[in-house]
């Protein structure tokens, strides 16, 4: 089975509905190869790194409303975080480009870590206040996960035509909005659902490509 996942890295409902989709995967019964496989989406393609500027403020001023009504959205999609285990610290996260990390993912996926430098640059962001626009930063993190020939790639335009690649093809494929899970290109979720659609999707994707349903 092929999941594609859709999703930005300053996304904070595509880091909850990467856990959801971890989570129903823990309990899916199934004894089949599962391939997953992440593909870049920018939300706000044409934005500019401001490591002084603070999340509800750039929330604030991108979306029309109040401080307080951007400091109330965080505090929000912070508590969903909290029950997922994950520990949003929002106060801290640098408003940055991603499209850097982007390509950094794509040369993940070329030496098979695409996954842990995925979780890696999702943890940095919304946890730990890391510039992941910043050079320095992606090659410590890169170093952590065992990556090799980052300089050459954050030096190169390497893999940006790779990334703008799955951006053409999600507009393709009408997605709007990130996440988007895509099950071997037949069924889908648009969203952070709720866990147990997670689940019935995989069983059903799981019943389609193999002629036989799951026991839960």
């Amino acid at each position: 089975m092929t999941i594609e996942i859709w999703s930005d890295i300053v996304c904070p409902f595509c880091y909850l509905g990467k856990r959801k989709l971890e989570k129903a995967l823990e309990t899916f019964d199934a004894d089949v190869p599962i391939t997953i496989i992440y593909k870049s989406f920018q939300l706000m393609p044409d934005i500019q790194t401001q490591p002084g500027l603070s999340i509800n403020e750039f929330l604030a001023r991108e979306k029309g409303i109040s401080p307080e009504q951007a400091r109330e959205m965080n505090e929000y999609v912070t508590k969903q975080a909290h029950s997922l285990g994950l520990d949003y610290q929002l106060d801290r996260a640098v408003v940055a480009n991603t499209f850097r990390a982007h390509r950094l993912l794509h040369h993940a996926n070329s030496q098979g870590l695409q996954s842990e430098t995925k979780e890696r640059l999702l943890r940095a962001y919304f946890t730990e206040g890391k510039n992941i626009d910043d050079n320095a930063t992606l090659l410590a993190l890169a170093d952590e996960i065992g990556l090799t020939e980052v300089q050459q790639v954050l030096d190169s335009d390497d893999y940006a035509m790779e990334v703008r690649a799955d951006q053409w093809e999600a507009r393709q494929l009408g997605i709007k909005g990130v996440p988007f899970f895509v099950f071997n290109r037949k069924r889908a979720i648009s969203g952070a659902r709720e866990l147990s659609l997670f689940s019935e999707t995989l069983s059903q994707a799981f019943s389609e490509e193999n002629g036989q349903s799951i026991n839960r």
